[in-house]
């Protein structure tokens, strides 16, 4: 399980801007120690525990980058057409019988290793051939159209460092070096429920002033999206000893418990005491909008060694959303040992003006069109609520407003984030 210190998310700042949360979270959260090894079939979007260093050079010899012939660049003409004896042909999967003598050229397909003497390749297209001879352009550099050996992964060099995400290209790579399995972090264990007397499923009939859980749906989607586990608790009612022993059972086998709604300071919220009577409970007031106080914390487990983190976000479901991309994914991403690189946002066009308090980061949600200029702007959605889902749903992404920005002007060049890039 994490090694988690109960002062771990301490901080005593009034306002916590995301550049210290991410600061925080790298130096005091420890990734996760166990692992295993898995199958490439099965590794994509997991996280590599260590080094992987190249086994063999790759491509493992020279080869011919195209269809053509191969040449020795000591035998042509700098001025004019060079005339040339087609000595053989060689396809991908065989090697030339004999080296390539002076005044000789071997017909040769794209990745059939280079002949001995030969260093240049023509391509089939530039020459021309009449009775066993090829007739070659001059002008051509030597070395053109070869791949040597270890051009693109030199023997013993680190290919796949620890921490790295693995992508379908990272697999592509593993397989091309020969290798058939990898080890891995074991995936991070979330254990996730949703409170509040006013919450009923989905599928179930709606009684009077209750509502429909989205949360629990939006919050495991985001999980998965990450490659963690989750484990569903469902609703648990504002009852602070039922919540108490759940929390407590959840930290046994969890890594993170993380929940929705009943963190603030209204009496109904009883999230906030069952935490402090099981573990260490910290208040962030993050510098961002949407979003409220996030709570943060470490839960002791009934046995004695088992603690997990423990996050509460905002019960409105575009708050929950904003807070979980940018302090509960950093959190996940820091457990699992992974090595992720800073956000970056791409510049569009603002459609809109805005106008915000200094000092705090917002994230204004977006639909990105392409104005008759060619420009791709962004549109603000028309409602700005912490609970309107169709926010989420009817837009592409964020512009994200750093701390010293107090407004922007229509046509004003800002930072977009999309959705895509947030949530995996």
């Amino acid at each position: 399980m994490a090694q988690l210190t109960d002062d771990c998310f301490a901080f005593s700042g009034p306002l916590l801007p995301v550049g210290d949360l991410e600061r925080i979270i790298g130096e005091r959260v420890s990734p996760v120690a166990e692992t295993e090894t898995i199958p490439l079939a099965k590794a994509r979007g997991r996280t590599l525990a260590k080094d992987i260093a190249a086994p063999i050079n790759l491509p493992p010899f020279d080869n011919s980058a195209v269809d053509g012939y191969a040449v020795r660049h000591a035998d042509l003409d700098p001025q004019s057409d060079t005339r040339l004896a087609i000595a053989e042909r060689i396809t991908a999967g065989r090697a030339a019988a004999q080296p390539l003598a002076p005044g000789q050229a071997i017909r040769i397909f794209t990745g059939a290793p280079m002949p001995k003497n030969a260093d240049t390749v023509f391509m089939q297209e530039d020459v021309q051939t009449e009775d066993g001879v090829v007739i070659v352009p001059p002008g051509l550099k030597r070395g053109a159209n070869r791949r040597l050996a270890g051009e693109d992964v030199r023997l013993g060099s680190v290919v796949l460092p620890a921490g790295r995400i693995l992508s379908f290209a990272d697999i592509a790579l593993a397989s091309a070096m020969g290798l058939t399995e990898l080890t891995v972090r074991r995936r991070i264990r979330v254990a996730l429920f949703s409170t509040g007397d006013e919450l009923v499923e989905p599928g179930t009939p709606l009684r009077t002033a209750t509502l429909y859980d989205a949360n629990r749906a939006l919050l495991a989607g985001l999980i998965n999206s990450l490659g963690a586990e989750t484990t569903d608790l469902g609703i648990l009612p504002d009852d602070p000893a039922q919540l108490g022993d759940a929390l407590k059972a959840a930290a046994d086998g969890h890594d993170l418990v993380l929940t929705s709604g009943g963190v603030s300071t209204g009496e109904a919220d009883h999230v906030r005491n069952a935490v402090e009577a099981v573990g260490k409970l910290v208040f962030w007031r993050v510098a961002i909008k949407p979003g409220r106080p996030v709570a943060m914390g470490v839960i002791s487990g009934k046995r004695a060694d088992a603690n997990a983190a423990f996050v509460g976000l905002p019960g409105n479901p575009v708050a929950a959303f904003i807070t979980f991309v940018r302090v509960v994914r950093p959190l996940i991403m820091r457990l699992s040992g992974a090595v992720t690189a800073p956000l970056v946002a791409l510049p569009v066009r603002a459609a809109f003006p805005y106008r915000k308090k200094k000092g705090r980061r917002e994230y204004v949600r977006v639909a990105l069109t392409r104005a008759d200029d060619g420009v791709i702007e962004a549109s603000k959605y028309k409602q700005d609520g912490a609970g309107v889902i169709t926010s989420l749903t009817e837009t592409d992404g964020l512009v994200e407003l750093g701390e010293d920005t107090t407004d922007i002007a229509q046509g004003d060049i800002v930072g977009f984030l999309p959705y895509a890039v947030l949530t995996g």
